[in-house]
């Protein structure tokens, strides 16, 4: 099953909100991952660029796409990226099949 990494930032507004509310936002996640048909592997809160990191897993690239759409519709995060990873069995055959295959960089004019 896919695997996706998520890098996501919160609001100022959120972060007030997390100040004068505290709260757990790890239940929330897992269930709409769930209810979308996938599961939630861990979520950490982070220092430096970003503010949390997810990882999780689903059927297919639509489930990301879902995840994506779902989550950033309340307005509270500031910035969200996803990552497709890809596991050691796929890159090995990512790396077969470039295996012989040649690409010419661009040329000087």
């Amino acid at each position: 099953m896919p695997r996706y990494l998520v890098q996501a930032s919160y609001t100022s507004g959120a972060v007030a909100a997390f100040i004068n509310n505290p709260q757990d936002r790890v239940a929330g996640l897992k269930t709409l991952i769930e209810k979308l048909g996938g599961k939630l592997e861990s979520l950490d809160f982070s220092l430096g660029d970003h503010d949390v990191v997810a990882l999780f897993s689903g059927p297919d690239d639509t489930i990301a796409a879902a995840v994506a759409l779902a989550v950033n519709a309340p307005g509270h995060l500031r910035g969200y990226k996803t990552t497709r990873l890809l596991s050691s069995q796929e890159f090995l055959a990512a790396q077969q099949k470039a295996h012989g295959a040649s690409y010419q960089a661009p040329t000087r004019a």
